[in-house]
């Protein structure tokens, strides 16, 4: 198990640290502070009345960091780079979830292996 979690991590490693940049690049757009729209844009036509069960919003400002939300989304799903690279994201989200199963198992087993030698049981090694 070892051997395939190091060399999936050094295969993947690349595309999860790009994944990872693109989905906190695409969140750090859409918290960061833009210039507020214009009142007339704010503000619904007379006589306008929100659909219950509907979340009516004003619309966003456009520009900034909040016009590269949609680049960053399609960066980060891989969907700029075609079914290949949708193919990719796609395995590596599946990668990922091997290594948080794959490492927790080779934890347990060390800390097992600890425990039956006598030694006495710490979270982290030296």
């Amino acid at each position: 198990m070892r051997k395939w979690h190091r060399w999936l991590s050094v295969f993947f490693g690349v595309f999860l640290l790009w994944i990872a940049t693109t989905g906190v690049l695409s969140q750090v757009a859409v918290l960061w502070p833009s210039n507020r729209p214009p009142a007339e844009l704010t503000t619904p036509p007379p006589g306008f009345v929100c659909p219950e069960g509907w979340r009516c919003m004003p619309p966003r400002a456009e520009g900034g960091m909040t016009s590269l939300v949609g680049l960053f989304h399609h960066l980060h799903s891989g969907e700029t780079f075609g079914p290949i690279g949708t193919a990719i994201s796609v395995l590596s989200g599946l990668v990922m979830i091997f290594f948080s199963f794959s490492g927790l198992w080779l934890y347990i087993r060390m800390w097992r292996n600890r425990a039956d030698r006598k030694l006495a049981p710490r979270w982290f090694w030296k």
